[in-house]
């Protein structure tokens, strides 16, 4: 795929991005194919479509929320959609936390942060050790992390005192949603996905315990 083509398809989901941070995100899908033939950032079957099932699936959740300037994102592992994230906040001024418990995926999202000059900062630990660590954010991201009732349980601290979550889910989203509201109540904005059927963003506010 040239250039132009990678730059067209980003226009499609985030119609004002940057030629420059273009670049920065497909010299990212780079950086993490090669990085993924020394440690497992991905399964290898995935490498063919990183572009579209993962780079612009992240742009994607960036869209929702572009004024946001502080995000935490958690289990970063190989980086989406934090990194992707870290460099769509180039253009706007803002700023990510990522928190990722495993060292040699924490090795790798530092070098991406310091690679593309983008605006973030790597938190080794266990998301249950960052509550006194990390300030409240704007924005919650997790991708691929835990079941919802399980990323309530990890963000209520966060959550109750004003942060909003963008939880990308895939198509039995809806059964978590209904399993979650045994123990937990909020306000819902449901996202259809752009870029893969049967998937959405769920948008989470106002969370409270039941």
């Amino acid at each position: 795929m040239t250039k132009n083509k990678y730059f067209d398809s980003l226009k499609q989901i985030y119609p004002s991005v940057s030629r420059e941070t273009a670049d920065d995100l497909i010299g990212f899908e780079t950086l993490f194919k090669k990085w993924s033939k020394a440690i497992n950032l991905a399964s290898p079957n995935t490498l063919e479509t990183l572009w579209e099932r993962h780079i612009l699936d992240s742009v994607q959740v960036f869209k929702l929320a572009p004024q946001a300037k502080q995000w935490l994102d958690l289990g970063s592992g190989g980086g989406f959609p934090g990194i992707v994230l870290a460099v769509m906040l180039k253009q706007s001024g803002g700023a990510i936390r990522l928190v990722e418990s495993n060292g040699k995926k924490s090795a790798f999202l530092r070098n991406a942060l310091a690679q593309f000059q983008a605006p973030g900062q790597v938190v080794n630990a266990r998301i249950e050790s960052c509550y006194e660590l990390i300030q409240v954010p704007e924005i919650i991201t997790a991708r691929a992390l835990a079941s919802l009732d399980k990323l309530f349980e990890l963000t209520e601290p966060w959550m109750i005192k004003g942060a909003k979550a963008l939880f990308q889910k895939g198509r039995d989203y809806q059964r978590e949603v209904d399993e979650s509201l045994i123990n937990w109540k909020f306000d819902l904005i449901r996202h259809e996905s752009a870029i893969e059927a049967d998937s959405v963003i769920l948008e989470i506010s106002n969370l409270q315990r039941r």
